[in-house]
């Protein structure tokens, strides 16, 4: 015969444990749930915690063969997840389905379920072959909250007259274990996300630093992009030289994010930028009292970039008295922090930057020749924007869909914008391009960067230069795509902008182009 309880309704309330008796076993059940509590409180792996408060209620209470099924998500299957015993370990993978068998009724009913004797319930499974069939047998629902039923602890005790209460302790020690449950269940849930958030971010992050972030088919830039994929296998130091805005720190990203070291951290530092007792401390750290305003102890630059990539950018600006102490950490990997006496090791890979001429530095002795030839392993230059004209469009595509996307808009740039790009020096390099164009972005009403933007955005100042021929084939005049303004500002173009020239390439008279210019608003250069 089984005895079943609604939920909710005291389990006899006739228990015939009283006086004496009833003392031992209120001081054995509530040593028992506060060691339960102790133990999962201790740890958040949830099997290994059931495992553990099925050991504390056997030996505490007897209550055998504990046993603790979780319901799964993906199937609302009960699976087996913990059981006492050292023959449970390992223990083939049981399942019961909503309402099968006496464990899948406690599920499916939501409520406790006592067996005074096993082998008098035709409907018990003993799938697991532990139970002995003389005894009694508890089952009780494991609730989390709005959750519901989230499993089954059973456990079978002794032959005695307080089965009652035995299940009352029970169902106090589900509550805690459906408590473990849900925490066990939020930390997976926001486990799950950061990983998500984080795997988003390295794909984000290595789209954004890879090769497709460099934009350029010049023959330089090919050469560039052979050097950075052979390089970024290996822990080889890498010098990245070239003149100031040419996208040197975007190299090193690449060279970081396409290595096996794409997982650590990229830590990076402009050495420009601070004295020498600074960059010692940004670098090497500092202990706590090493000088005034160091109130905590301070991991350095190199600390942070352990197992990753640290990339110094202006190396060349650094004073010959801190070159030294540079030197040692890139031959040994040893450093000490300030005001510190333990020598640490660092395991970084090294990518420095610089737009200076490091071996006129070095033959003034204004930089160390050992640091230099340590520094460059694997010279990589990365050619100005003016050697690579045939990039300038595709350079200010890119460019424009990046200022567009910071300013939440759609934004085009006309060809005969870019047509104006391509015909000017560049002395700041990608990085002015991008400042020229984000100015004219900004003067866009409409989205639309055409050739009078670029005037404004201030490149009329800049000497013109010839293109290429490969790189400036001429616009076909007669092309349909072309609309009115378009087609007189290219033949102003081929012509030099001189505007009796450019009527004869348009089949009309001067005095046709010049109104032509003037109700266009074109905007004549003078050269």
């Amino acid at each position: 015969m089984s005895w079943q309880r609604p939920m909710g309704e005291e389990v006899q309330r006739s228990d015939p444990v009283a006086g004496a008796e009833r003392l031992p076993l209120l001081e054995a059940q509530l040593g028992a749930i506060y060691e339960v509590s102790c133990v999962l409180s201790r740890s958040l792996n949830l099997r290994e915690t059931l495992r553990e408060v099925l050991d504390v209620l056997n030996d505490r209470i007897g209550l055998a063969y504990g046993m603790v099924c979780l319901v799964e998500s993906e199937t609302g299957e009960l699976l087996v997840s913990a059981l006492h015993g050292e023959e449970a370990q390992p223990f083939e993978p049981v399942r019961y389905g909503p309402g099968e068998g006496v464990i899948g009724r406690i599920l499916e009913r939501n409520e406790t379920w006592i067996l005074p004797r096993v082998g008098d319930e035709p409907r018990f499974l003993d799938r697991l072959g532990r139970y002995q069939p003389d005894l009694p047998f508890i089952g009780v629902p494991i609730r989390v909250g709005e959750e519901g039923v989230v499993g089954v602890f059973a456990a079978q005790p002794p032959r005695d007259d307080i089965l009652g209460a035995r299940a009352r302790l029970l169902e106090m020690v589900a509550n805690l274990i459906g408590q473990a449950v849900r925490l066990a269940h939020r930390v997976e849930r926001e486990q799950r996300e950061l990983r998500e958030e984080r795997d988003k971010l390295r794909r984000e992050v290595k789209g954004d630093h890879g090769f497709d972030s460099i934009v350029g088919r010049a023959p330089g830039m090919r050469l560039v992009f052979e050097q950075v994929r052979q390089v970024a296998k290996w822990n080889t130091t890498v010098l990245v030289r070239g003149e100031s805005g040419t996208g040197k720190e975007l190299i090193a990203a690449a060279i970081h994010y396409n290595s096996p070291r794409a997982r650590g951290p990229l830590v990076k530092l402009n050495c420009a930028a601070l004295p020498d007792t600074l960059l010692e401390s940004e670098l090497f750290g500092h202990e706590k009292g090493a000088f005034t305003g160091a109130v905590s102890q301070r991991k350095g630059r190199f600390e942070q970039a352990d197992g990753g990539t640290l990339f110094l950018d202006e190396i060349g600006e650094i004073s010959p008295a801190f070159q030294a102490k540079l030197l040692r950490v890139l031959q040994e990997g040893e450093f000490e922090r300030v005001g510190g006496s333990r020598t640490l090791r660092t395991d970084v890979r090294f990518i420095a930057a610089t737009n200076r001429d490091l071996e006129a530095q070095v033959r003034e002795g204004a930089f160390r020749e050992d640091l230099y030839y340590r520094l460059n392993v694997m010279p990589i230059l990365v050619p100005p924007l003016r050697e690579r004209v045939e990039d300038i469009p595709d350079i200010a595509r890119f460019l424009v869909g990046k200022i567009a996307r910071r300013q939440g808009r759609e934004l085009a740039v006309t060809d005969g914008a870019v047509r104006l790009l391509t015909r000017h020096r560049w002395p700041g390099n990608v990085r002015e391009l991008e400042n020229s164009l984000e100015r004219a972005a900004v003067m866009s009403e409409i989205g639309t960067i055409d050739r009078d933007l670029i005037h404004i955005a201030g490149l009329d100042d800049l000497a013109p230069i010839p293109l290429p021929s490969p790189a400036s084939p001429k616009v076909d005049l007669d092309d349909p795509e072309l609309d009115e303004r378009e087609r007189v500002i290219a033949a102003l173009e081929e012509a030099g902008w001189v505007q009796a020239k450019a009527a004869r390439l348009l089949n009309m008279t001067p005095r046709q182009i010049a109104y032509r210019i003037q109700i266009l608003n074109i905007k004549v250069r003078q050269f």
